[in-house]
């Protein structure tokens, strides 16, 4: 069964479920760049392939939007939830506070952050443009060094408690923060953060660099970030892992802070495993990712790549195949 793409259309939910899928769903242009139609075909797809996992901010996409706030995102889902009676019982919905601009222009100088007050503020308004009562992972979008992580650590333990969070990640934040969180969780009694929200693919950057579209400090996956999340046993989601479509796009060149030695054995190695496989590199990244215990986030905007990344996802790649690919450099 499939669902009717239209956004004022309600419909049900397919009967028989597909095998969950490890991809998360990113609906970070829903509303803007990716019109209403579109993301509701996107979101049916997603579900109707086994998908789990959708992912959202409360300030999605306020560079896109025309009043410079973010929100839009957040109320295409909530539409599509509604428009799909039963669809909330299939799907885990992830959302994210801290960063939305206090006015347009503002950020990111002025953002609301993460203080005990503005936490509750954005959840109630995230809540609110959902339209459900509850989600299922709430990330802290990005460090706020103004607020001390314990007071943020109380204002989400809060929400635990309440019923209206089920679990707290963080986005952006450096692994010493994480671990005070944590471990001021662990001395009240409330649920720690587990997992992490960053930037990662198979290629690395050059060292002191950022990728385009990385604005925080400590928005690429670290070697310390990765210790601390194995040690936690804590998930790791990876958003851009495609780079924007550059591992197989030939207009879209593989961006600069990976332009050195280490990149072109990893390319090579990459290319050797996509022709044994049959999939693209696209896909064998995914795939590699996966293999590491890392969740990664599709931001696509067509259904082509979004079966394409479906694919991906399910790829099994030998221990011949991760060989290669973990000694290219």
């Amino acid at each position: 069964m499939t669902y009717e793409n239209s956004p004022t259309t309600t419909t049900t939910v397919p009967s028989t479920p597909a095998p969950a899928s490890p991809l998360v769903l990113g609906a970070m242009m829903f509303g803007t760049r990716i019109d209403e139609e579109t993301s509701f075909a996107l979101l049916d797809r997603f579900v109707e392939r086994g998908g789990e996992w959708i992912d959202t901010a409360d300030c999605y996409a306020f560079w896109a939007s025309q009043d410079g706030r973010g929100g839009d995102s957040e109320r295409v889902v909530g539409r599509w939830l509604a428009a799909r009676p039963g669809v909330r019982q299939r799907v885990r919905i992830a959302t994210k506070v801290g960063a939305e601009p206090l006015w347009a222009g503002s950020w990111p100088r002025v953002r609301a952050g993460l203080s005990r007050h503005a936490v509750a503020d954005a959840f109630a308004g995230s809540l609110d443009r959902l339209g459900v009562d509850s989600v299922d992972l709430l990330w802290l979008h990005q460090e706020d060094r103004a607020a001390p992580i314990e007071e943020t650590v109380d204002a989400v333990a809060a929400l635990v408690a309440s019923g209206a969070v089920r679990r707290v990640g963080a986005s952006n934040h450096p692994a010493w923060r994480v671990e005070r969180a944590r471990a001021h969780a662990a001395a009240t009694g409330t649920r720690p953060i587990d997992a992490l929200q960053l930037n990662a693919t198979y290629l690395r950057a050059r060292p002191g660099t950022l990728p385009e579209g990385v604005v925080h400090p400590f928005g690429l996956l670290s070697d310390e970030q990765r210790d601390i999340a194995e040690a936690y046993r804590m998930e790791v989601w990876a958003y851009t892992p495609l780079l924007s479509g550059a591992y197989d796009d030939p207009a879209k060149p593989i961006p600069p802070v990976y332009d050195h030695p280490g990149s072109a054995r990893r390319l090579a190695a990459l290319d050797d495993v996509a022709r044994t496989t049959g999939a693209s590199r696209g896909q064998v990244v995914l795939a590699w990712l996966v293999a590491q215990g890392i969740r990664p986030i599709l931001g696509g905007s067509k259904p082509y790549q979004l079966d394409a990344a479906l694919d991906g996802v399910s790829l099994d790649l030998t221990d011949e195949h991760l060989a290669r690919l973990n000694v290219a450099g």
